[in-house]
């Protein structure tokens, strides 16, 4: 029989916003700045886990393995079996649902699974016909095709490419992020003013949430080589308002799209982990859970509306548990764009689309925004891809407990068109 599967804690660092060139921090370095606090607390000792589960996306040449490298950064002991999982934006949720299965299939007892990325780390890559050219001149043979080679140099050559705006780019559909953002808009009539609106809220929520504590005992203060310090989310703009967001231009699609750099998510750094046990884990090591996982579910859909992920991801949640949306009380969707998020609002409330696409009676209703993302989202803090998905479980976790909730889902879209999304319940 499938065994129930506890949270029992998780802490993450703050999300800090790419600078100009490499952060304060590498991926490894920030599950650690997370992950040594977060062990110190617990009673028992770091090689206690079965096994480490890490999402990261963007892994760098000097770290490969991340999940492994950090758990032995973390003092976890060379036996100490981990490994990294990567599916785009769900690579952090990823990791917990692994974990989650292991452990309820009797496999495993104890888990720690994560979530990191530092998206300021992202490569530089050349041009494929620079790569060519690189080639032919090293295989070239003697000085006469040596210097035919050089010949045939172009500047474009040496005009590298941030490594990130290609993997934001759908190699399928040759969209990026923003334009699939752009089209579920206007599927669904969202209106520039709307995610304005949206965005300005979710900077709004996560300024209350830092200003009332909300997040301490989530987010550990990150220490950096030099000594300086970061304790808070700083991607945060309290004064952001609808007017002001207004006068930013479209990104993606101008002059006419909607998608704008204020109300899209950020590009970031940052970790979060997550405890998962077995009951009989709890019971050895005198632990108090926080939340049960129900459930989980992944879906995929065509690559140029990935932004429907949740949609398509969650319903089917909802379906296998004979739950409908006014049942979930606390929703945690990552907040790619404002157009996307709306979007997802809008199809579930579209008659049409639930019916033909969704397979239901008719329209699911519609989700109250009070009870979605109730401290912000990736617009206000950020959206390191290998990490949101772990985080947006451990907050939804967090919030429940402080707002006294019982059932929760934490969901979101994953470029390449699929959706992840997992049932939550406190205990």
């Amino acid at each position: 029989m499938a065994r129930p599967v506890f949270i029992v804690d998780g802490s993450r660092t703050p999300f800090l916003k790419a600078r100009t060139g490499p952060g304060p921090f590498t991926p490894v370095d920030l599950a650690v700045q997370c992950g040594r606090p977060l062990l110190a607390r617990q009673p028992f000792a770091p090689d206690a886990f079965d096994q480490v589960i890490l999402g990261c996306v963007n892994v760098i040449a000097d770290e490969m393995n991340p999940a492994r490298v950090a758990a032995l950064r973390l003092g976890m002991g060379e036996r100490m079996v981990a490994f990294t999982v990567q599916i785009n934006c769900g690579s952090g949720m990823q990791s917990i649902d692994t974990a989650y299965r292991y452990i309820r299939e009797g496999i495993s007892e104890m888990i720690l699974a994560g979530g990191t990325e530092a998206l300021s780390y992202a490569p530089l890559v050349w041009p494929q016909a620079g790569v060519r050219w690189f080639a032919g001149l090293a295989t070239a043979k003697g000085i006469l095709a040596k210097l035919a080679a050089i010949a045939k140099t172009r500047p474009s050559y040496f005009k590298p490419i941030i490594g990130l705006e290609r993997g934001l780019t759908d190699p399928i559909t040759e969209l990026n992020m923003g334009q699939t953002a752009e089209v579920v808009g206007h599927l669904f009539g969202i209106t520039r003013e709307q995610s304005d609106a949206y965005a300005a809220e979710s900077h709004k929520r996560l300024a209350h949430a830092q200003e009332s504590g909300f997040l301490k005992g989530e987010v550990e203060t990150a220490f950096a080589r030099d000594g300086k310090f970061y304790d808070h989310d700083d991607g945060v703009r309290p004064d952001s308002t609808p007017e002001k967001l207004a006068t930013l231009k479209p990104v993606f699609e101008r002059p006419w799209g909607q998608v704008t750099a204020g109300n899209s998510s950020q590009i970031t750094d940052g970790a979060s982990w997550t405890i998962l046990a077995s009951e009989e884990a709890v019971k050895k090591h005198g632990l108090t859970p926080k939340a049960v996982i129900v459930d989980s579910h992944w879906a995929a859909l065509d690559p140029s509306i990935m932004g429907l992920g949740p949609v398509m991801s969650a319903t089917e949640l909802l379906k296998r548990n004979k739950l409908a949306l006014g049942d979930i009380e606390t929703w945690e969707l990552n907040e790619a764009f404002a157009t996307q998020v709306l979007g997802c609002l809008a199809a579930w409330n579209d008659d049409k689309f639930c019916r033909e696409v969704l397979g239901l009676d008719g329209a699911a209703g519609q989700i109250d925004q009070s009870k979605l993302n109730v401290d912000g989202g990736a617009i206000s803090l950020g959206h390191p891809v290998g990490t949101s998905g772990n985080r947006i479980v451990l907050h939804l976790v967090n919030a429940m407990k402080r707002l006294g909730t019982k059932r929760g889902i934490a969901t979101e879209c994953i470029g390449g068109g699929q959706g992840g999304a997992m049932l939550i319940e406190t205990v």
